[in-house]
């Protein structure tokens, strides 16, 4: 079955199972007969009710909000929050929009004692509803700490109905029974572009290692004596999967070209990586927009790219003088991955395809090319990038499983080579030894992390980053390990030596010049004029002397960064920025509800 979902059909059946929103999304009652005597009879009433669900679970293709993100065009929420520009007045969510996705899981799973048929096949589809309600809620919980638990749709005579939050070690509970009794009972069988037993451990085990760590870091919640249940559940589903999944990391021996494989492909139908994908085809009419990573509104961070090892395993920042590395030098003899997620001197995309792809500074250089279509038959155009895009892939399991385990001191150098040297294999990364000595750098990055082999510890958190990079879990792992004050940081661009032109290319031509104005072009005024006309031209002020969105950091030379930062500089509250405020209007409504850490 394909992801794409008959929404005529859906919002058919949703309009007569659901009713209108004249009164608060929790009490809405059914309007019609026709919902609860008709329509929940058998399990095909099932599986076409819960077909609407699936937009709660869609790919991610970019880490907006976290420090892989150099510079945002736009205003992602963490940006108005290290500027101080978020409060419950402006805030959003918990309306009844966002109420209303889980009353429709409730709506079904209330219904299901009037389903008859195959017992199996009825749990596999209320195993299915209990996965929604568990995602819903974990991304409840990671929002806003204590929320409401509803397990069922409410009336107007519910005296729950505008209750305060319950505690997060009941809602947590709660959401560890539902993706268990999902994972459990949930099919294994079946199309990878639904949701199948795999998938429920992946978010089973995704949101135990969550949870587990967010309960060991943060102390401001008192749980903190009650992570390793959490972090015990991570390491059992992921080892459920290695043991009995079939899933393996895609490896044909091409290095890069394999993990470039992984999110520019038209067609993931056969990849033994994919627990779960979204499918995109023009023959079915659903397209992405996956071109708008490059050079779109936002560009990847100086300190993702020195995140990434040297090709002989020892860190980049190790190196003397790496600081201070052309653009056409920091790739050299460095992980493949990296050429595969950021921009490299060598990029050729379809609409460059006869010359090298040309940087721009403005974004800071270090743009990203993880997700980018690469031929014009997949890139067609606004919404209409047909590659095919993963959900849930193998790699995160390893990934989590070895975490978990060096987290709970018990990791081994059998658990590595069985996690994360399956991955640096793929791109023929020496393996990780778990005698790695300590990168101070790592260290400083993540001062608060504790276990009794840190220098592994964080070793994994790099591996993490490197191979989940652009995939939607930078911010929450930030967010979890309490290193929220990496988000303050000004992120960089890349480095320039001295305004003037310079080679972007790699081919000792220069392509591109970074001057102080228009009015200013003396620095390229030597060059031949066919080569000034060639050129790309960046200017720090504008002819006005107005500043622009970027500045070099040392004046005429340094770092690319941006004018915003300097100007509005971002700072991290914490414990209070690690949660969001409920909107004040909400709480007006409904004043059980109370803000949390300052809020």
């Amino acid at each position: 079955m394909k992801l794409k979902i008959n929404y005529i059909l859906i919002l058919g059946i949703i309009t007569v199972a659901m009713t209108a929103c004249k009164k608060e999304f929790l009490q809405r009652n059914p309007q019609t007969q026709i919902t609860d005597p008709v329509f929940f009879q058998s399990a095909a009433d099932l599986e076409t009710y819960s077909n609407g669900f699936y937009a709660q679970l869609s790919p991610s293709y970019d880490d907006i909000n976290s420090d892989n993100i150099a510079n945002y065009n736009a205003s992602g929420e963490v940006d108005v929050l290290v500027r101080g520009g978020l409060s419950s007045a402006n805030a959003g969510g918990w309306d009844k929009n966002d109420w209303g996705n889980l009353r429709r899981i409730n709506y079904m799973l209330d219904h299901i004692g009037q389903v008859k048929g195959d017992a199996t096949l009825i749990k596999h589809y209320v195993g299915i509803a209990r996965f929604f309600r568990g995602l819903y809620y974990f991304n409840k919980i990671k929002k806003y700490h204590n929320v409401p638990w509803y397990n069922k749709v409410l009336t107007s005579e519910d005296g729950d109905l505008y209750k305060g939050q319950d505690p997060r070690a009941m809602v947590a509970d709660s959401v560890l029974n539902d993706l268990t009794y999902a994972a459990t009972n949930i099919k294994a069988d079946g199309t990878n572009t639904r949701v199948t037993k795999w998938a429920a451990l992946t978010l089973l085990a995704r949101f135990a290692l969550h949870e587990g760590t967010f309960r060991k870091y943060h102390d401001e919640i008192a749980l903190t004596n009650d992570y390793q249940r959490f972090l015990d559940v991570a390491i059992s589903a992921t080892a459920q999967i290695i043991k009995d999944g079939g899933f393996v990391i895609y490896n044909t021996g091409k290095s890069g070209e394999d993990y470039r494989a992984l999110f520019s492909s038209g067609n993931l139908a056969g990849n033994k990586e994919m627990i779960m994908w979204a499918d995109y085809g023009k023959e079915l009419g659903v397209g992405n927009n996956t071109h708008t990573v490059l050079d779109y509104t936002w560009s990847l961070s100086k300190n993702l790219a020195d995140t990434y090892l040297k090709t002989d395993g020892t860190p980049f920042t190790s190196t003397p003088g790496y600081n201070t590395k052309l653009y056409t030098e920091v790739f050299a003899g460095r992980d493949p991955r990296m050429m595969e997620t950021i921009i490299n001197p060598a990029f050729r995309g379809p609409n460059n395809a006869s010359a090298p792809y040309r940087i721009k500074p403005t974004l800071g250089g270090y743009n990203q090319i993880k997700f980018y279509p690469r031929s014009a038959e997949l890139m067609q155009g606004w919404v209409m990038n047909y590659t095919d895009l993963p959900i849930f892939r193998y790699a995160e399991v390893l990934l989590i499983n070895a975490e978990a385990k060096a987290e709970s001191g018990t990791i081994t150098q059998a658990d590595l080579d069985q996690t994360v040297n399956k991955l640096r294999a793929r791109v023929q990364m020496p393996a990780m030894s778990i005698g790695v000595a300590l990168d101070p750098v790592l260290a400083a990055t993540y001062p608060n992390a504790t276990a009794s082999n840190k220098a592994v510890l964080l070793e994994i958190r790099r591996e993490r980053r490197v191979e989940m990079a652009c995939e939607g879990l930078r911010y929450d792992d930030i967010m979890r390990w309490k290193v929220g004050k990496v988000l303050q940081d000004s992120q960089q661009g890349m480095y320039v030596p001295a305004l003037g032109a310079m080679d972007v290319t790699g081919d000792g031509i220069v392509d591109i010049a970074i001057l102080p104005s228009p009015n200013d072009e003396s620095l390229i005024a030597n060059l031949p004029e066919d080569v000034r006309k060639g050129l790309s031209k960046y200017y720090l002020k504008d002819k006005d002397g107005k500043d622009q969105n970027f500045y070099l950091t040392n004046g005429t030379s340094g770092f690319v960064a941006f004018t915003r930062d300097r100007d509005q500089p971002r700072v991290f509250m914490e414990p209070k920025y690690y949660y969001r405020p409920i909107p004040i209007s909400e709480t007006v409504v409904n004043p059980a509800l109370k803000q949390v850490f300052g809020w």
